[in-house]
């Protein structure tokens, strides 16, 4: 068996002639990595039904195309259950990449996760409209700092989150994988995917002809798609324990983080006591949950 891959391709006109590229060679199963390749792969898939394709993030499908994701809100609840712990201001700070549902529900299970060890705490944003953008991350990080914020979290990939809060004697995490060496004095953990899991079955149905199309492949800590690592050795026992414990919750479907009774900002219940999210919920979501300061982009009335 040969893999091939394709780094750094933009969104648009170029994924598709990527795309058509790697059919063009001879690949029979086709991963895409980003939300923008979901209509170029559309395309090609149409065109080429012997091949099947595989679409990270996105939401249409087709007889030889389906859609994978991981649960990166499980990895950011158990980040907030330690700044929930760690924080003295009370004052967490997330640098925020685009608002969409995704990134929204994130920033919220953050939230929830701190408080879970620290109900006082209140959660700042800052968007900066692009998945990496160091500079601009690095701008978002220092004014959440000078807003009050003593303890950072981020949905973008690159370390400059941490590296400012390391720069500014402040806390951070990392995001998507381990980031201690970037600002070991400044990490407090890292909340990292672990797509394996997924692109081991996703190629083991290709090759013993089980793989078919249907409904989002959504994975997290059950599957093994999603951990915290690298937790900082000052944070308290106590803390790490109850870590361990709704980890364990999530593991085996004993634990929900998005569990009723909830409210948004405004004091809205989003919901009732004893009510589960659904995953259609969990798609959706364009509110902030009471704790998070300011409104979602694009939802003013």
């Amino acid at each position: 068996m040969v893999t091939s891959f394709v780094e750094n391709v933009p969104e648009g006109a170029d994924t598709e002639r990527v795309a058509r590229d790697l059919v063009a060679q001879g690949n029979k199963l086709i991963f895409g990595t980003s939300f923008g390749f979901m209509e170029p792969m559309m395309k090609v898939a149409a065109d080429s039904p012997d091949v099947k394709f595989e679409h990270a993030t996105g939401y249409k499908t087709a007889p030889n195309l389906r859609t994978y994701d991981s649960r990166t809100y499980e990895g950011a609840f158990m980040a907030g259950v330690i700044a929930g712990a760690m924080t003295k201001a009370n004052v967490l700070g997330v640098v925020g990449t685009v608002p969409i549902p995704e990134v929204v529900r994130n920033i919220n299970s953050f939230t929830l996760g701190a408080q879970v060890t620290n109900p006082n705490i209140k959660t700042m944003v800052v968007w900066i409209n692009e998945w990496h953008n160091p500079p601009k991350e690095t701008e978002a990080a220092t004014s959440l700092i000078n807003g009050g914020a003593d303890v950072l979290f981020q949905n973008t990939d690159s370390p400059a989150v941490l590296k400012t809060a390391e720069s500014m004697g402040k806390r951070a995490f990392g995001w998507d994988s381990d980031m201690t060496a970037y600002g070991p004095k400044a990490h407090l953990a890292s909340a990292i995917i672990n797509w394996e899991p997924y692109y081991k079955k996703a190629v083991g149905e290709v090759l013993d002809g089980t793989w078919k199309t249907g409904p989002n492949q959504w994975w997290g800590v059950k599957e093994g798609a999603i951990d915290l690592v690298s937790i900082a050795d000052d944070v308290p026992a106590e803390a790490k324990a109850k870590l361990e414990e709704l980890k364990a919750g999530l593991k085996d479907g004993s634990y929900h983080i998005w569990k009723g009774p909830l409210a948004d900002n405004t004091g809205k219940e989003v919901l009732a006591a004893d009510k589960v999210a659904d995953d259609d919920f969990l798609r959706g979501i364009n509110f902030f949950v009471k704790g998070v300061e300011g409104k979602v982009p694009g939802t003013d009335k």
